[in-house]
């Protein structure tokens, strides 16, 4: 018995689907791809929470440049995972891209610790992006073709939980050191480079390349029966399909109302919740978000991906309601929790779906085209609700969030279902 071809198994004179093995277990590289999410998130979520009010408090900036500075580092992002997805597919590689996307971010964000202005801040936030926007479509893509697509949600979702996870240990240690030890917040910054270089170390040690994108697939033999069934054959994409742009485009309305989490942060520091608590504000989120992920995911694979994500988008639209009308402390805490079931219902199921409507010859470029999709609407978004909150007020902006979160989530219930791809 062997096989040329992941996807299935050579026995007895014929190709048959190899299902088990992949349904039985998410596999080496979607762990290794988790684990590497974590530590980055550990670094990362030790600086995120802090940042607003180092920003607004200790460097003087304003919520209009909070948002310019997370929406341009988005965008910046977003424009790369383009060129990275289209790359790791022509190359048909792509753990180099991984590997190299994932030590320029972790190597230059600890260094928000020497910024003395909020443009030295925004330099930085950048060039973390890059190594952001170099890394994630090929990473997607890597991750989808590791997976059987039956459990695609659940592998999506999986790898979502490990990256919460670490937004929950980065803040409880964020805490635990300004609390406990006393050290400032520059410190902290400078501290994050440790889960950093662990993010390092796994994804050079344990992550392995998948079978070349497009690499052909050998003629069944003939079989002794005459009416033996053909052998599953997998298609070579040409065109990304148009169903795919119209889900993309209902995602931009959506993006387009869901600015950088910051503002949330913001918003619950006014509703009294103090900065010594906010790492312990946004590690609750992402205990939310890590225990209910992976399931999240895998109803997708159950349900269906556009009913999960209606559900996600109506629940997003809510919270963003509720933000509008809080005015107790409890408030935040309470519409965090429930924050935090939306990205379970969304992150997996969105990731998915973008595979489900692609081939593997052409992944690479659909995940570039789906980051970017979401970093040109962030920008916008971003600076647009800074504008709306700096001269109408958080209600205000929160209420326009919400609308449009409301919209999509109509849209979205129009566009063609996709056929599941290999």
């Amino acid at each position: 018995m062997h096989s040329l071809d992941p996807g299935r198994i050579f026995k007895g004179h014929m190709y048959i689907p190899r299902v088990s093995a992949f349904r039985r277990s998410l596999g080496r590289n979607v762990l290794a791809l988790t684990a590497v999410s974590f530590f980055t998130d550990v670094s990362s979520e030790m600086i995120y929470p802090l940042l607003p009010v180092f920003l607004t408090a200790t460097l003087g900036a304003s919520a209009s440049t909070l948002g310019a500075i997370e929406g341009a580092a988005e965008t910046t992002a977003s424009l790369l995972k383009l060129a990275s997805g289209w790359w790791s597919d022509r190359v048909r590689r792509r753990k180099p891209l991984v590997v190299i996307g994932y030590t320029l971010a972790s190597l230059v964000r600890p260094l928000v610790a020497a910024a003395r202005t909020s443009s030295q801040v925004l330099a930085i936030r950048l060039t973390d992006r890059v190594g952001k926007g170099i890394r994630n479509a090929p990473r997607d893509a890597l991750l989808a073709e590791s997976i059987d697509p039956s459990i695609r949600g659940k592998a999506f979702g999986f790898h979502r939980a490990g990256d919460n996870a670490g937004g929950v240990v980065g803040p409880l240690v964020a805490f635990a050191l300004l609390q406990y030890w006393a050290f400032d917040m520059r410190t902290v910054f400078w501290l994050a480079l440790v889960p950093g270089i662990l993010a390092v170390i796994t994804v050079i040690g344990f992550v392995r390349e998948t079978r070349p994108v497009g690499a052909a697939v050998p003629p069944t033999p003939i079989t002794a029966a005459e009416n033996a069934p053909p052998a599953p054959r997998v298609a070579v994409d040409t065109r990304l399909p148009t169903s795919f742009w119209a889900y993309l485009s209902v995602v931009l309305i959506f993006t387009l109302g869901n600015s950088t989490d910051a503002f949330l942060l913001l918003r619950a520091n006014q509703l009294g919740v103090p900065l010594a608590l906010a790492p312990i504000l946004w590690a609750t989120l992402n205990v939310v978000k890590t225990l209910t992920s992976t399931h999240g995911g895998a109803l997708s694979d159950r349900l269906g991906r556009v009913p999960v994500l209606i559900a996600g988008w109506v629940l997003y639209a809510l919270v963003y309601f509720g933000f509008a009308f809080a005015s107790r402390q409890w408030h935040a805490w309470t519409l965090f929790c429930v924050y935090g079931l939306f990205f379970a219902l969304t992150e997996g199921a969105e990731r998915a779906l973008v595979a489900d409507f692609v081939g593997a010859s052409r992944r690479g470029t659909a995940f570039g085209w789906f980051h970017l999709t979401v970093g040109l609407g962030a920008l916008p978004a971003s600076l647009l609700f800074g504008f709306v909150w700096d001269r109408w007020g958080a209600h205000t902006a929160f209420v326009m969030g919400a609308i449009l979160a409301a919209v999509a989530a109509a849209g979205i219930s129009v566009i063609p279902k996709p056929v599941r791809a290999l």
